[in-house]
């Protein structure tokens, strides 16, 4: 693993995080560092960091404030 890859993995507790949870991803970027773009999107896929995961998540709490004003009246 090449040492411009290493930093940026130390550089986030996300990254370290993801790599300890799914250690395959060491072979694969050890092999590829070429792959750290798809290493980097799938950690956002799978922690729900997306923009889209966001977005859902503020109507999903608009939906329950509103449901709890419904039934508070």
């Amino acid at each position: 693993m090449n040492l411009d890859l290493q930093f940026k993995l130390k550089s986030n507790p996300l990254y370290i995080k993801y790599l300890r949870e799914h250690s395959y991803w060491y072979k694969i970027l050890i092999r590829n560092p070429n792959m750290f773009k798809e290493f980097a999107e799938k950690l956002k896929e799978d922690y729900h960091l997306r923009p889209q995961d966001k977005i859902d998540r503020i109507f999903t709490t608009i939906d329950l404030v509103s449901n709890l004003m419904k039934n508070m009246v």
